[in-house]
């Protein structure tokens, strides 16, 4: 007899010995690799041009007439010069989707059998891969709403509490995102502080002038030139009609459970802002389905 698993258990999705079935060799995982890089046939990467052959280089296994230079699939990619092969990228991306936190560096290692610090260089080359550069703004309606990360006190060390002088979001990184109702598209930026100025920016990039937008009390909302619809959560006010945030506040709490966000803070003060982009990614393919 079947039983029904709890949860969405209609959703499908590729099981691990699906994956393993579609990857068994290196010349699967390159023929799928060529199939998203170059959908409508080989290119060279480096001009465009589509006078191509196939080479007897050992690593590059193009050749294109117009530069006259020798290309791969990788070359112009996130994993340009990498030396892991195609299928451990495959299966490392497979993993990275699957997970409902992600997968950390160690298990990774273990999994696919590379190094640790390989494995750390795997995931930040695939969140590189999944940036979604000059995003069009949404036609709404959009949600914004803006989090904070850090970790609690409690959990910091000795010397980390003493460093943070203060209450409330003292020590924290800000996080302002948008959320499209009818795509259920998410767009999440670290910003340095939720002020007017940042906030409005932040709609005008993420939502067309003509947009209904939907965001909570916050002052800094104010003002903005799109039609716009508020809740007051402070009033315990959480949906009035179609009038909510809560979509892109399910969004914070899956967003939250992601292990690399307890770094978060450390993380953005080295890289200007640097973006754990594949778990939006992640989460809204998990969303869209």
């Amino acid at each position: 007899m079947t039983y029904k698993a709890p949860g969405k258990f209609e959703r499908k999705g590729i099981t691990i010995m699906e994956i393993m079935e579609m990857f068994p060799n290196e010349e699967s995982a390159r023929k799928w690799f060529e199939s998203i890089i170059w959908p409508k046939g080989r290119h060279c990467p480096k001009c465009g041009s589509t006078k191509t052959c196939e080479s007897k280089h050992v690593k590059m296994p193009y050749w294109c007439g117009e530069c006259r230079s020798y290309f791969s699939v990788k070359t112009g990619t996130a994993i340009a010069n990498s030396k892991i092969p195609l299928r451990k990228w495959c299966l490392a991306i497979y993993l990275c989707l699957t997970s409902l936190k992600s997968v950390s560096s160690m298990k990774l290692h273990r999994d696919i059998g590379v190094s640790q610090p390989t494995a750390w260089f795997m995931m930040h080359r695939i969140r590189e891969a999944w940036v979604a550069e000059g995003n069009d703004p949404f036609d709404g309606p959009v949600e914004f709403n803006e989090t904070y990360v850090g970790g609690k006190r409690a959990h910091m060390t000795l010397a980390r509490k003493t460093e943070i002088t203060g209450r409330g979001v003292v020590g924290k990184t800000a996080v302002v995102g948008a959320k499209d109702r009818k795509t259920n598209q998410v767009n999440a930026k670290v910003v340095k502080d939720t002020k007017k100025k940042t906030l409005h920016e932040f709609v005008k990039r993420n939502a067309k002038p003509d947009a209904l937008v939907y965001t909570d009390e916050h002052r800094s909302y104010k003002g903005i030139p799109q039609k716009h619809e508020t809740v007051n959560h402070s009033a315990d006010q959480y949906a009035d009609g179609p009038i909510h945030v809560n979509g892109i506040e399910s969004f914070w709490s899956m967003f939250k459970r992601e292990p690399f966000i307890k770094c978060l803070p450390n993380i953005c003060k080295d890289t200007s802002m640097n973006f754990p982009v594949s778990i939006i990614f992640a989460i809204q393919e998990r969303l869209n389905k």
